[in-house]
């Protein structure tokens, strides 16, 4: 069976669906989304969180076969919810959690302590339950990206921009031409490299509009080329394009092959001509990872 930390390092694309809602909840499920984010923050209101919490381990509790892609995001751990939900959802044995609005390395682990006594009281879980962040919440979280090396069930790392612009006290988080703002696009830099320091992969954040399938695919394209591995999505339409976006090209995996035949053609030289430019061992690099992101 697919380990829930194989199926991060695997996934193009992960949708959200609010856990307040059995029906939006099993749209997503039946989604070609590779991992569905049962949300018990922002999507539920304050009031509906007890019921939501017993709605989300009833539908894990009902999908047992597909635990490595039905993840949870709980509320921060910093807020009295955060353990509630745990008790409630971790005996239906979700794959995965998000943990939003860290403020650094203290709060991870922090929540894997919490996951260690959750999964021993629930028998066979010793250290199942994989953690996504999204490290880019809080100001604190914002200058911590870099500290999650080595991180415990640490399996992917995304960015938000709406609460942190919140924090810092801005009217928007965006140009008058759409493009995010300097500090956004900072954020976004950060995961990245923070996502590189803990190895593990980068996640972009979401496309607000869903018609926009366009501008989706292109975003999605771009990301993918500065290194991000997969994308977040707030509905089904949107599982289509990211997936295709992240998924390599059969005339990407050509001209990768081309470059590994080389280098293997050749194992006593470190550089080697192709086509008018110079290949060395990061070209080499970047073609198997095509290669093997190809193959799944």
């Amino acid at each position: 069976m697919t380990s829930s930390f194989e199926a991060a390092r695997r996934a193009r694309s992960w949708l959200f669906a609010p856990g307040d809602s059995e029906k939006k909840m099993d749209k997503a499920r039946a989604s070609e989304a590779d991992i569905v984010i049962i949300d018990l923050e922002d999507a539920v209101a304050e009031g509906e969180k007890p019921a939501a919490r017993l709605l989300v381990r009833a539908f894990l509790e009902a999908h047992p076969a597909e635990r490595h892609r039905l993840w949870v995001r709980i509320n921060p751990i910093q807020t009295p919810h955060a353990l509630l939900d745990l008790a409630a959802i971790m005996p239906g044995r979700p794959g995965g959690l998000m943990l939003p609005k860290p403020r650094g390395r203290a709060d991870v682990e922090r929540l894997d302590h919490y996951l260690t006594a959750f999964e021993a009281s629930n028998g066979d879980m010793e250290r199942q339950t994989a953690v996504i962040i999204v490290a880019t919440e809080t100001p604190e979280g914002l200058l911590a990206t870099g500290s999650y090396a080595d991180m415990p069930r640490l399996a992917a790392m995304t960015w938000g921009a709406e609460d942190i612009a919140t924090a810092l006290g801005a009217t928007t988080n965006r140009e008058a031409d759409g493009r995010y703002g300097f500090t956004y696009e900072l954020a976004r830099t950060f995961c990245l490299t923070g996502a590189a320091i803990a190895g593990v992969p980068a996640v972009e954040t979401i496309h607000g509009d869903f018609r926009d399938e366009a501008g989706l695919a292109a975003l999605a394209a771009k990301v993918r080329q500065d290194g991000f591995r997969s994308m977040l999505a707030i509905h089904p339409a949107q599982i289509p394009v990211i997936n295709a976006a992240f998924t390599p090209t059969a005339e990407e995996c050509a001209a990768a092959q081309e470059v590994v035949d080389l280098f293997a053609a050749n194992p006593t030289l470190g550089t080697i001509g192709h086509k008018g430019a110079m290949l060395d061992r990061p070209h080499l690099v970047r073609a198997q990872a095509v290669l093997a992101r190809a193959r799944g």
